[in-house]
């Protein structure tokens, strides 16, 4: 009998054999190549990834080319000077109110010396001048008293002698009538005229008198004049001192701004300057900036802007730290494109056009500023757009 193990051979009809199954035996899979399946993992892949590009591109806008920023403050000199202390160095945090800078301050602290003595001079002698007025003052009311005293009386006496005068007026009229009718005598006339003489001179003294208080009087008010004068020289001296007072607040600002102050609470980024310098006014010392107080500005294609507005979430990706996720939002749009803020014009005179996608700038907070991040550093932002 023949082995059934053993597989028959046929011949084909041109003439070659070829192996054929043995009853009863199972026919073996064709195994699938990796090719094949590599393939596939490559379509299914890239099939994804196109899905995921169009989706990306069509609910975020990315911008690459963005930078952190912050408000670098340059602190400057007002005042000129050399250098004699820099108790800050570059990158070491400062508060608010911390010694910066400390310009030599020694020629300042002499004039202010000298101007303050001036001050008190000028304090002593308008005091002087003041008490002298007020001798003055005193002294004329007290002569003008007098003098008003003396004019009562003499304006007494005169108004008393003033009836006796009429008196003997009237006594010598009727002793020369009483002459001319033989009935008085010679004698009797010529006691009334000497009665009559001596109260009249005694009268007329007593009006000179009179004038000569009031006069005098009039002497005492001329005297006022003085005490104004004395005033107009206390109110020069016034305003000598409050010109002195005024250099005095001037120079005592100077001495203050020898010592230069940090204005924040920050981070020294650069020092221009070393100790043993002179500085002039409105040199730059140095800069530095809040750290607290830092965003992100971007400047992205004017094709986009209309997707975007603020209050959209951002994600940021920082460069020099990439595992380190942060977040924000959008907080300010640009209203001008930023070819408007170069330094040189670009016309065209030539009338060949050449149209280039403008870019504005945007600005975004972030919501956990990282005293890690510095200005200048690159970002990658992602926008997610709100429709």
């Amino acid at each position: 009998m023949p082995d059934e193990s053993k597989s028959e051979d046929r011949v084909a009809p041109d003439g070659q054999a070829f192996e054929t199954t043995p009853p009863g035996a199972t026919k073996p899979k064709r195994r699938i190549r990796p090719i094949f399946i590599f393939a596939i993992l490559v379509l299914i892949g890239g099939v994804y990834f196109a899905v995921y590009e169009v989706h990306k591109r069509l609910a975020f806008v990315f911008e690459e080319d963005a930078r952190i920023h912050a408000d670098l403050v340059t602190v400057s000199s007002r005042v000129a000077g050399w250098i004699t202390e820099m108790p800050a160095a570059e990158g070491e945090h400062v508060d608010e109110g911390t010694v910066l800078v400390q310009i030599d301050d020694r020629e300042s602290r002499i004039l202010l010396s000298e101007l303050e003595a001036q001050a008190s001079a000028a304090r002593a002698e308008r005091a002087r001048l003041a008490a002298e007025r007020n001798l003055i003052a005193s002294q004329i009311d007290s002569r003008l008293q007098s003098e008003q005293a003396r004019v009562a009386a003499a304006e007494v006496v005169v108004s008393s002698l003033r009836p006796q005068l009429e008196l003997a007026e009237r006594e010598l009229n009727r002793a020369k009538k009483l002459f001319e009718d033989k009935v008085a005598s010679r004698r009797q006339l010529d006691q009334a005229e000497q009665q009559h003489q001596q109260i009249d001179r005694e009268y007329r003294i007593a009006v000179a008198e009179l004038q000569s208080a009031r006069a005098r009087i009039a002497e005492v008010e001329a005297d006022r004049a003085r005490l104004d004068v004395l005033d107009g020289d206390v109110l020069v001296l016034e305003q000598r001192e409050a010109e002195i007072r005024a250099r005095i607040e001037r120079q005592r600002l100077d001495i203050s701004d020898r010592t230069i102050k940090s204005p924040l609470n920050g981070i020294i980024d650069k020092t221009f300057v070393d100790v043993g310098e002179y500085v002039t006014p409105g040199q730059r010392l140095l800069l530095t900036h809040n750290q607290d107080k830092v965003w992100v500005e971007a400047n992205v294609k004017e094709t986009v802007i209309r997707k975007l507005k603020a209050g959209q979430p951002v994600d940021i990706h920082i460069d020099a730290y990439p595992d380190d996720p942060f977040s924000g939002k959008v907080s300010i749009i640009g209203s001008a494109a930023t070819s408007q803020f170069a330094l040189l014009p670009t016309p065209n005179p030539s009338g060949n056009f050449t149209k280039i996608t403008q870019r504005l700038p945007i600005r975004i907070t972030i919501d956990n500023p990282d005293p890690r991040l510095r200005p200048g550093m690159m970002v990658v932002v992602k926008i997610a757009i709100q429709e």
